[in-house]
C-alpha cells in the first residue's frame, strides 16, 4: 500500500509533461482534456475518499507550482474533485465503477467540478456571464475529458484495475 502512494505521485509527473506539451495540440477551440483528473479519479476509486482528497490537494498544489498558474485555483479544484470522486469508492463495487461507462460518468462529474472551480478563480474576462462560464469553461472540458477517459478505459486491460 505504501508503494501505491509513491506510484500515484510518480505517475503524476509524466502526465503533467504530457498535459502541458501534447494535450494543447489536440485542444479544440482552447478546450482540452485533463489527464490529471483521470488519474485522480482512478486512484480515488481504488483507495478511498480521504486518499483522493489529499491526492487532489497534492496534484493541484504541484500543478499550480510547476505550471505557474494562480496558486490555489487548481489546488482547490482538484481537492474538491478528489473529494467528490471519493463518494464512488466502495470495495464491493470497485469492478462496477471501473466499467467504461461508469468510470466516464464519474470522470465527467469530477472534471466539470474541477473545470468550473478552476475557471471561476482564474478567469480573467469580467464581461462573461456565469452561465457561459459554466458551459464553455466547465461542461465542455468535462465532456472532452470523459470521452478521453472512455478511450483509455476501453483499451486498458481489466486485470490491472483490481
Amino acid at each position: 500500500m505504501k508503494t501505491e502512494y509513491i506510484l500515484s505521485i510518480i505517475f503524476f509527473f509524466p502526465l503533467l509533461i504530457i498535459q502541458t506539451t501534447v494535450i494543447p495540440l489536440i485542444a479544440i477551440n482552447g478546450i482540452a482534456p485533463d489527464l490529471i483528473i483521470i488519474l485522480l479519479v482512478f486512484y480515488t476509486i481504488r483507495n478511498g475518499q480521504v486518499y483522493g482528497t489529499v491526492l487532489g490537494f497534492i496534484y493541484g498544489f504541484l500543478f499550480d507550482i510547476i505550471t505557474g498558474s494562480l496558486l490555489g485555483s487548481s489546488m482547490l479544484a482538484k481537492t474538491l474533485a478528489g473529494f467528490i470522486a471519493g463518494y464512488f469508492s466502495n470495495e464491493n463495487k470497485i469492478d462496477t465503477y471501473f466499467k467504461a461507462h461508469n468510470f466516464a460518468l464519474i470522470v465527467l462529474l469530477c472534471s466539470v467540478i474541477n473545470s468550473v472551480i478552476n475557471a471561476f478563480f482564474s478567469s480573467i474576462e469580467l464581461n462573461t456571464n456565469l452561465l457561459s462560464l459554466i458551459f464553455q469553461l466547465g461542461l465542455l472540458p468535462g465532456i472532452y475529458t470523459a470521452v478521453f477517459s472512455l478511450i483509455i478505459v476501453i483499451f486498458k486491460p481489466r486485470r490491472s484495475f483490481s
